[in-house]
């Protein structure tokens, strides 16, 4: 999985039909097989957008991203058929585009413990974007934190309690996040609705 990162400047005046289409917040236009756009508003009416393309990493190789045209071009191609609104995300970009490959960490990924010494957010699980990332990261900090003030003097207690607590707790994160990965290649719609009904329920 790879995303190509653009962004539109000045969105409301410049990109008006696109601005439209991606709304006062976030925009998902997936479809089946993982790929899809991504949009989000940021200040200054600037739209951040992710085009995501479930390539293997040799066809990523073969474009010149030095030649924002021929990149352009190329990207674009695979959304053929595509509302234009959304296609501009990636034809009208105003920055040359940016190729973003996405990396991750075994399920389960585990360390034998080194003192004084422990690992948090992606540095201890990345995973594959589903919107756990961040959450586990700052769940992280907080019950490391816990777990050093609950030990005073004694780092190493408290960093193993830690991690005792966040590596099945990072397997889970990991293992819905396969999940909904899994779905998304076959039915992006549903994929999304659970996402946000996860996300509703744990709010």
């Amino acid at each position: 999985m790879t995303y190509v990162e653009t962004y539109l400047f000045d969105a409301d005046t410049r990109h008006r039909a696109t601005a439209q289409a991606v709304g006062a917040g976030s925009m998902a236009a997936p479809a089946p097989g993982g790929k899809g756009i991504q949009a989000q508003r940021e200040k200054g009416g600037t739209i951040h957008s992710y085009v995501v393309l479930p390539k293997p990493h040799d066809w990523f190789t073969a474009i010149d991203f030095t030649d924002t045209a021929a990149a352009t071009t190329r990207i674009a191609a695979e959304f053929d058929g595509w509302a234009p609104e959304l296609t501009a995300l990636i034809t009208d970009g105003d920055i040359p585009p940016v190729l973003r490959p996405i990396y991750a960490l075994p399920g389960g990924h585990r360390w034998d413990r080194v003192p004084g010494i422990t690992l948090i957010g992606d540095a201890a699980h990345l995973a594959a974007p589903n919107g756990e990332g961040a959450n586990l990261a700052m769940y992280d900090g907080a019950e490391l934190g816990k777990a050093l003030a609950a030990h005073p003097g004694d780092s190493e207690t408290a960093l193993t309690e830690y991690e005792q607590a966040m590596f099945p707790r990072a397997a889970e994160g990991a293992a819905s996040g396969a999940e909904l990965h899994e779905l998304s290649e076959d039915d992006p719609a549903e994929a999304l609705i659970q996402a946000f009904s996860a996300h509703r329920q744990t709010s």
